[in-house]
């Protein structure tokens, strides 16, 4: 098993070409030859106009994130079709969220972003799609009342974040683990929440319990942290979880949205 692993992971650098990295200009002058490989220099001009891009990018998030009311963020993989059952029941827990009265909000995309947004779409609820603009043109999936475009990935998920009192996370790959521990280090820091963290479908999830506890036996985590997130294995169930779970004050918005 790590044989195999190790011949993966030397085909993938083999194949994935010369790394870019910046450095200031002071250290590129005493690197000539090494300007082929490094692609780019560093400079005070280009870190200003990274930071208008940076916050121009923020302004226009909140701008159209701001009177979303209280949403639920769906993460999952881009990977599954219309017609594989994943994506059944990713549509199932959007249309349970807009029925509930959230917002829901997921990366734009397709597979499984595609499906929890054309749930909610379908039912008449709020759906939102925060896409993310990648070198493979991710294109927003349809069922969206609204598309935010994104080039910075940290920028994305501070608003996937931000909004959200919950989070649900489908079967998903490596970018979902990476909302995923976003979202739940945020918690276990108490930098947000608390809030509801579901992991849908049990069995998908199993082995990311075995690694926690593996974790916590290497003294890496502390007991009390390895409940960070509940598995569910139904819509209802998550729902359900959600709503037992936020203030009153929410619940009332809740009330409101759908009348």
């Amino acid at each position: 098993e790590k044989e195999n692993w190790d011949k993966t992971w030397m085909k993938y650098w083999k194949n994935a070409g010369k790394t870019s990295y910046e450095l200031p200009e002071s250290e590129i002058d005493s690197l000539n030859e090494e300007r082929e490989f490094l692609h780019e220099t560093r400079t005070p001009e280009k870190e200003m106009e990274r930071l208008l891009r940076i916050n121009s990018e923020f302004e226009n998030s909140f701008k159209k994130l701001f009177n979303i009311g209280p949403a639920v963020t769906v993460f999952g993989s881009a990977r599954y079709k219309e017609d594989h059952p994943y994506y059944k029941l990713t549509v199932e827990t959007g249309r349970k969220l807009a029925e509930a009265g959230f917002s829901v909000l997921t990366g734009g995309g397709p597979g499984l972003m595609e499906a929890a947004n054309r749930g909610a779409f379908e039912a008449g609820g709020k759906s939102y799609g925060l896409n993310i603009k990648l070198p493979h043109e991710q294109k927003p999936n349809p069922y969206v009342h609204d598309s935010i475009e994104f080039r910075y990935f940290f920028i994305r998920k501070v608003m996937l974040v931000k909004y959200s009192c919950a989070f649900i996370i489908m079967p998903g790959g490596l970018g979902t683990l990476d909302e995923l521990y976003e979202a739940v280090t945020l918690i276990q820091c108490k930098k947000i929440g608390p809030f509801p963290v579901l992991l849908m479908n049990r069995k998908f999830w199993k082995d990311l319990i075995k690694l926690t506890r593996h974790q916590l036996n290497e003294g890496a985590v502390g007991a009390d942290e390895i409940g960070f997130a509940r598995r569910v294995n139904t819509p209802d169930e998550a729902v359900k979880t959600i709503l037992q779970s936020i203030p009153e004050s929410v619940k009332d918005k809740l009330t409101v949205s759908m009348k």
